[in-house]
């Protein structure tokens, strides 16, 4: 596997360290009021999200993450996507450009200092209106095209997130505010080395966007058989093209990603609603129970029946 959790440039240390520590703290207890227990939480501003979790995990969590922006306050995490790993803590955020399904593990966390983190939905209508005033003279040209990065946490974003928590505590302000401070978090995530990689999710004939549509045609309709040569057709790419572009982004084939989605909804839907193995594989759009059985076993590392018996004897060990 691949690690990319390294700052995509280096900034000055003092950016980093001395000057972020204070707002970092000051986030954390923020978030902890809003945050109550171990979970995530929909706060009220539309689109954050802030997470508690007082221990770390002995496997991966399974999920669908949307475009959006993750910063840690304190503790540390690790996100798979595909082969590659992505480690991210308080002085480092990460970006998800597109809808991806990832494995996820808490790395550093306890009871006396929780890992405690703030999500920030993207909406890339949003990013394109804000690039022309950014990049008024256009974009610079960017090869990359992978849909995570990861980035030295600036104060600066530390200190407009701290804002848009306290715009929860006072009447009005989530309404009137907030939304201003998430204009300002978007101008500072875009002035920054990433910016110009974030910029490519409000363009409609980047790769970047051609990719997310296509995703959202694959989420919407995973089920249902699909064709490569449809989807590229979708997008208005060669079918070669659409292949080397989607695995670029999303670190995983299109048919990959479709069977990754499968067997997460499959799982939800046998862990959530008592429905059995059959019945799930056939809901997903499997039409092999064998087949189903072999992929769930090789991708969640035991047989469905097993895994699903396991995870709720864990889940009333720690109701």
């Amino acid at each position: 596997m691949k690690t990319n959790g390294k700052p995509a440039l280096a900034w000055p240390a003092d950016k980093i360290a001395g000057a972020n520590e204070p707002d970092t703290a000051k986030l954390a207890r923020l978030i902890a009021a809003y945050a109550p227990h171990d979970d995530s939480f929909e706060l009220r501003v539309p689109g954050l999200h802030a997470s508690r979790f007082s221990r770390i995990n002995t496997e991966c969590f399974h999920s669908v993450r949307s475009p959006s922006l993750c910063m840690v306050a304190q503790g540390a995490k690790t996100v798979i996507v595909g082969q590659e790993v992505y480690e991210y803590d308080a002085s480092r955020m990460i970006v998800f450009s597109v809808a991806l399904p990832v494995a996820s593990q808490i790395t550093r966390a306890s009871h006396s200092e929780p890992y405690l983190a703030l999500r920030l939905d993207l909406d890339p209508r949003k990013i394109a209106d804000l690039v022309l005033k950014v990049y008024p003279h256009g974009l610079p040209p960017v090869q990359e095209r992978r849909a995570v990065y990861v980035t030295p946490a600036d104060a600066s974003v530390v200190n407009a997130a701290t804002r848009l928590m306290e715009c929860l505590t006072q009447p009005g302000d989530a309404e009137l505010l907030a939304p201003l401070v998430i204009d300002e978090i978007l101008i500072r995530l875009l002035r920054s080395p990433i910016g110009v990689r974030v910029a490519q999710m409000g363009f409609a004939e980047s790769n970047v966007h051609r990719v997310a549509k296509a995703i959202s045609w694959v989420r919407a309709n995973f089920s249902q058989p699909m064709k490569v040569e449809d989807l590229a057709g979708l997008v208005h790419m060669s079918v070669s093209s659409f292949h080397e572009h989607f695995k670029s982004v999303t670190s995983m084939s299109p048919l990959h990603y479709q069977k990754v989605l499968r067997l997460q909804e499959a799982r939800r839907l046998m862990l959530s609603t008592i429905m059995d193995a059959g019945t799930a594989s056939q809901r997903v759009g499997y039409l092999s129970a064998s087949q189903f059985s072999r992929e769930y076993s090789r991708f969640f590392g035991s047989a469905p029946t097993k895994d699903i018996a396991r995870l709720r004897q864990e889940a009333g060990l720690w109701a």
